[in-house]
């Protein structure tokens, strides 16, 4: 089984740092996506995803990605995601447009 790992830190009230580490592929990125619905609450003003531990994304994980960003525009949330130059996971984000929907940025 794909192995994806989901960590949160509150690094101040109301500002979520959350990162993904592992693979994100068609197997478990449904898994990851809720995983990011519970961690990710409306209480929440801006978070930051950091993919700089991603080994593996694929398309089903950028929808993931893709519907994150929808879903914290419709709740006002500010999102930004770390995705280190070179990395698998820049990429693939540059490739699917994912900077033309979020703030991507290499640390």
């Amino acid at each position: 089984m794909t192995e994806a790992d989901v960590r949160t830190e509150e690094i101040e009230p109301g500002r979520l740092l959350v990162r993904l580490d592992g693979e994100v592929d068609l197997e478990n990125a449904l898994t990851v996506e809720e995983r990011l619905r519970e961690v990710i609450t409306n209480r929440a003003e801006s978070v930051t995803l950091d993919l700089g531990g991603l080994n593996y994304l694929d398309s089903a994980g950028l929808r993931v990605l893709f519907a994150l960003a929808d879903r914290l525009e419709l709740l006002q949330i500010a999102l930004d995601v770390v995705v280190p130059v070179g990395s698998p996971a820049r990429k693939a984000a540059e490739l699917s447009g994912l900077g033309a929907v979020v703030t991507l940025r290499a640390t």
